[in-house]
């Protein structure tokens, strides 16, 4: 039975899941056998997260879910690529999930690498390079805006990563006109938990 929500409700959900978290009440649904079973041969997820793979970052606990509730993607940074694209793709397309939430933190390591790398000109080696080159767009951006610490260029590229994934791809761009899926920007404190709305398309 597929999950029939709207994309408030399924914010909602995952806003009084973090609000759990927070206070220390988290509930841990969803993580028994019964549920395991249950989802042998289907899934419906509510919402699909596309955030940081930073150790701090769980997707579930932050917010308090469990099995088959949240389709997770994660990359450093939460760099968008050709696989991510094809990841939150087909969890409109094919799952119908009703809301993507772009997940960044504050002390991101690698928004810190991109500005440190704009400020001296110098980038890293390897395939961190790519990754520096992808959130670049997004720490010019907050520099013009007069923004020059991390969390605030965190917050800059969260915003810009919910927009690009709109334009870049038309099966989540044509969901979000029809009004059957939404895009929510969000930012994650370490100190205390707590995930906070920065951006809506």
């Amino acid at each position: 039975m597929s999950v029939d929500i709207t994309p408030q409700q399924a914010w909602q959900r995952l806003a009084d899941g973090n609000e759990r978290f927070v206070e220390g009440t988290s509930s841990h649904p969803n993580q028994d056998a019964p549920r395991r079973a249950a989802l042998v041969n289907t899934q419906h997820p509510f919402a699909v997260i596309f955030g940081c793979s930073d150790s701090r970052l769980a997707a579930e606990i932050i917010f308090d879910v469990g099995l088959g509730d949240v389709f997770v993607v994660r990359t450093a940074g939460q760099v968008i690529d050709d696989a991510v694209l094809g990841s939150l793709e087909y969890s409109i397309d094919q799952l119908s999930v009703p809301l993507i939430v772009i997940l960044g933190h504050d002390s991101c390591g690698a928004v810190t690498a991109t500005r440190d790398s704009v400020e001296t000109g110098t980038m890293p080696a390897g395939f961190i390079r790519d990754l520096v080159e992808r959130i670049t767009p997004s720490v010019l951006t907050a520099r013009r805006n007069g923004v020059d610490d991390v969390n605030g260029m965190v917050e800059e590229h969260v915003k810009q990563t919910a927009g690009r994934l709109v334009e870049s791809s038309r099966v989540i761009g044509k969901a979000v006109e029809a009004g059957r899926a939404d895009v929510v920007g969000v930012t994650y404190r370490l100190a205390d938990g707590r995930a906070e709305v920065v951006s809506r398309l």
